[in-house]
């Protein structure tokens, strides 16, 4: 049974496709597009699903559209019911928007499905998943369990913010749900829009802002913002938001309470912004524990955790649900955002249909394959494209290609690689990553400021061979995906002066902490991604051969992009950041390339495109 999954038109639109419960290929639309966080309908992605699986349109037996259209709409006019005569000025800007377009996306999704193939316009296949029980299909069924207790959380979906499910073999049900408007998900990007950043893309810099601060305002949003409870259950004070009826997620009496208007991101941060920070974080760790502890106490629960929704990719909170030990296993899915909702809904269909012989894999680590599920360059190809882009290169055997690399970042050399097929996620795992050393107690700085010409606070990822993790880091589990948070390991630390430690916010950045200094964060922990050799032998090759060089088995690791762009997908893409930052050396495939044999008439200027923070 083939089936293809699609969510699209809120943000990070993606498609993902499955046969007989396999994962076959998924991708998201702003990879092809080079929209960031694409909201349209993700034709190109699905392009590629079906070329990947080389399946023809009419071998699909499902689509699958990752919420249901009319129970969100039932949603956006009883809240403005509720809430009414407040909020007419967002409820007029909507409803033309839902009454032309979105209240009759069943027949927008057959349009836009046969302009790709008339073969994919058959609305007899087209199936609607809820959209909590799609984030919950993409952790559970993955997941290596065959029990699990699943805990969703997101801003919203039809109306339910907050979701526990229950996951037995090919079953998968969901036990109670937290409604709209009372979200951890929202109250996450109030305060991401009251410190300045964007929603939907800047709670990544709340969380990585948060160890400059105190939590000093953890009490006022206890005492006026949230009510919850010993089992984690929550509502949150309305009077305080804008977002269920207005046009801003927070109001005045927000800002009264916090000491000022939301911060302009042409603004510069100070200590209270690292102290707001600091406190949302602080109060998301405490619901999310109490949530998994009320979870894990429960009669007959699973020991296996899985977890999906946006919330899930706070990976300080994962890292603390870890160590807190209720669960003795836990599953993050990587695409754990809506993109990763197009994988859920398919495999929620084709588990709810339960063809013959339907079974759940129980794969180790797991059935994601790593994330490397999407488009990937046969090197004939990659050299024709390089050729085409104006690129110079030269071609060297597999063993040569991880002794040059290993050598340029042993040497201090910023390093893009592009290798195999793209990660499916937000997150780069060592096919579309820039590499670095960690050693270096410059390094974060210049891949900030100058490669990935972002916020000089933004801590990066250390990727570490699986199995030297506990000799560098608090954690001994695998965790491929960078979606926990661990504490470097005590010996590898340096203790701080006492002029050191009274230091305050951004004075702290540039102090070295240990040994791997440029992917320490200010409170010594670090976003772990463990690298294995079965998932990505020539990443693990590469990390081997640094660490035969230096002693390291860590190399840092971020995104191949800069700041305002999509991760690259195709070798030109590789190509054209490569030349628009300060990145010294780029690897794609088995062809390596070094800048300063480079045409400089081929160098962007991306640094003056984007305004730092």
């Amino acid at each position: 049974m083939l089936v293809l999954g699609v969510s699209a038109f809120y943000h990070d639109s993606a498609a993902a496709l499955i046969r007989d419960g396999e994962i076959l290929a998924a991708a998201q639309e702003e990879r092809f597009t080079r929209k960031k966080h694409d909201p349209d309908f993700p034709a190109n992605a699905i392009r590629y699903c079906l070329s990947e699986a080389k399946a023809s349109a009419g071998a699909v037996d499902r689509i699958v559209f990752y919420e249901k259209p009319f129970l969100k709409f039932e949603r956006l006019v009883e809240t403005y019911l509720a809430f009414a005569p407040n909020g007419f000025a967002s409820f007029r800007k909507a409803m033309p928007l839902w009454i032309g377009e979105k209240l009759f996306q069943r027949d927008l999704l057959i349009r836009a499905l046969k302009e790709i193939d008339p073969a994919l316009g058959d609305k007899a296949k087209l199936r609607f998943s809820e959209h909590h029980f799609s984030h919950a299909a993409s952790a559970y069924f993955p997941s290596p369990f065959r029990d699990a207790t699943v805990l969703t959380m997101d801003g919203v979906g039809e109306w339910a913010t907050t979701s526990a499910a229950v996951g037995e073999g090919e079953s998968l049900k969901i036990t109670k749900e937290i409604h709209f408007p009372h979200s951890l998900g929202l109250l996450y990007s109030a305060f991401t829009y009251y410190t300045g950043f964007k929603v939907n893309s800047g709670e990544y810099k709340v969380m990585g802002l948060a160890p400059y601060g105190e939590p000093r305002f953890a009490k006022e949003i206890f005492e006026h913002l949230v009510d919850v409870k010993d089992d984690g259950s929550f509502r949150l004070n309305q009077d305080y938001f804008g977002y269920s009826t207005g046009l801003t997620m927070t109001n005045g009496r927000f800002d009264d309470l916090f000491g000022g208007p939301a911060r302009s991101a042409a603004d510069p941060l100070d200590q209270r912004h690292m102290d707001l920070a600091a406190s949302v974080q602080a109060a998301t760790e405490e619901i999310v524990l109490r949530l998994t502890r009320a979870l894990a106490a429960e009669a007959g629960a699973s020991r296996n955790l899985c977890l999906a929704g946006g919330v899930a990719l706070n990976c300080v909170a994962n890292g603390k649900i870890l160590r807190d030990g209720r669960f003795d296993n836990i599953f993050v899915q990587p695409a754990a955002g809506d993109a990763g909702g197009a994988l859920g809904a398919a495999l929620a269909v084709y588990f709810d249909e339960k063809p013959a012989g339907a079974q759940k894999s129980v794969k180790k680590p797991d059935a994601m394959q790593g994330a490397y599920l999407g488009p990937s360059y046969e090197q004939a190809d990659i050299e024709a494209r390089l050729t085409a882009a104006g690129a110079v290169f030269s071609v060297v055997d597999d063993d040569h290609l991880i002794e040059k690399t290993a050598a340029a970042l042993a040497a201090g050399q910023a390093v893009g690689w592009h290798q195999g097929r793209m990660e499916f996620g937000p997150r780069a795992l060592g096919n579309r990553s820039i590499l670095g050393d960690p050693r270096s107690p410059t390094m974060q700085k210049a891949l900030n400021l100058k490669v990935k010409y972002r916020e000089s606070f933004r801590p990066f990822a250390p990727s570490v061979l699986r199995e030297d993790v506990a000799d560098w880091f608090e954690l001994d589990v695998d965790s491929p995906y960078m979606l926990l948070v661990a504490p470097v390991k005590s010996e590898r630390c340096r203790k701080m002066s006492d002029a050191e430690e009274a230091l305050f916010g951004i004075d702290k950045l540039n102090i070295q902490r240990s040994d791997i200094p440029a992917v320490t964060h200010v409170d010594y922990s670090a976003r772990v991604q463990t690298v294995h050799e079965e998932t990505n032998p020539r990443y693990h090759a590469l990390i081997s051969r640094f660490k035969a060089l230096t002693g390291c088995p860590v190399l840092i690791n971020t995104s191949f992009n800069v700041r305002g762009e999509p991760i690259v997908n195709t070798p030109e893409d590789a190509f054209r950041c490569f030349m628009g930052s300060e990145i010294e050396f780029l690897a794609v495939g088995n062809c390596i390339l070094a800048k300063d044999q480079q045409n400089p008439a081929l160098k962007l200027d991306y640094k003056n495109a984007f305004e730092l923070d």
